[in-house]
């Protein structure tokens, strides 16, 4: 099942934010979307659900280091933040 990807004005905007001081980083996020697209629970994105106020949340990991939080509803998955693990929603 593929799923489809959801990019709302205000991740977009946090997205370049992080990009102009991360663009290393781009060709693993653009791996990691893909890879969240065909299937949202393949190993290496370490998909989880997060805990306490953001707990209707999920995360993956581009890397060790980074993340993006995911609203996943049935087939489809809404991007809402992008950053280190210290920054929340």
């Amino acid at each position: 099942m593929a799923y489809r990807l959801i990019y709302p004005d205000s991740y977009i905007r946090r997205a370049k934010k992080f990009f102009k001081n991360h663009p290393d980083l781009i060709n693993q996020y653009r791996k990691a979307l893909l890879l969240l697209e065909l299937d949202p629970h393949h190993p290496s994105l370490r998909l989880h659900r997060l805990e306490g106020r953001m707990k209707m949340l999920s995360s993956i990991s581009i890397n060790m280091s980074y993340r993006v939080i995911i609203q996943i509803e049935a087939d489809l998955i809404t991007l809402i933040n992008i950053g280190d693990h210290t920054n929340v929603y």
